[in-house]
């Protein structure tokens, strides 16, 4: 959360951030981690203050984006395995639903995320590429359409704020296929880099 007047600025950094992490993520990794990380702390210290104290929630998310930002940091071969774990689940519920109609059962989503873990574990540099390529799409692709949003859409209500929600980009159809249009040449990209064969 953030002062409403910060909206523009906020959602061009998400932008920037999002191309760095697309296209150099692999080269910047710890620099990506950082930075997701600052983005994620900011995220959650200044949504703990009230909307009607702008200073204490930017001083919220300049110390979460910190905190945030050292944790990511320190703990990048953790989230490569969280990656992977994650990646695997998902695939188990999405191989799932269409056969049994509902949730898959816990042991069908443990056994794939331990896979999904390992195997990332030992294809380190292809899970970091595939994962800042498409997660940085998706930071270009959120921070877009608040772009847009700030640029002609009114806020509506009285909220004085600014609420970034990752996960949610409103009405706009076209923001799938452009991430994944996005994700698909930042990864090659990233790969077809020299030097990356060693």
């Amino acid at each position: 959360m953030l002062p409403h007047a910060y909206e523009l600025p906020a959602a061009i950094g998400l932008m920037i951030g999002g191309a760095l992490a697309c296209f150099a993520g692999y080269r910047l990794f710890r620099v990506v981690l950082g930075l997701y990380g600052f983005i994620l702390g900011a995220m959650i210290m200044s949504s703990m203050v009230g909307v009607n104290n702008p200073t204490a929630m930017l001083v919220g998310a300049v110390v979460g984006g910190l905190i945030g930002a050292v944790a990511l940091g320190f703990a990048y071969i953790v989230g490569i395995a969280l990656a992977g774990a994650a990646l695997g689940a998902a695939i188990a519920h999405l191989a799932w639903a269409p056969f049994a109609g509902a949730d898959p059962p816990m042991l069908a989503l443990v056994v794939p995320a331990i896979a999904g873990a390992v195997g990332a574990m030992l294809v380190q540099r292809y899970m970091i590429v595939v994962c800042t390529a498409f997660g940085g799409a998706w930071t270009i692709v959120v921070g877009a359409v608040n772009v847009l949003a700030a640029r002609g859409v009114p806020s509506g209500g009285t909220l004085n704020a600014w609420i970034l929600y990752p996960a949610s980009i409103g009405d706009q159809r076209w923001a799938p296929y452009a991430w994944f249009v996005l994700g698909v040449i930042g990864a090659s990209v990233q790969l077809s880099r020299a030097g990356w064969k060693r």
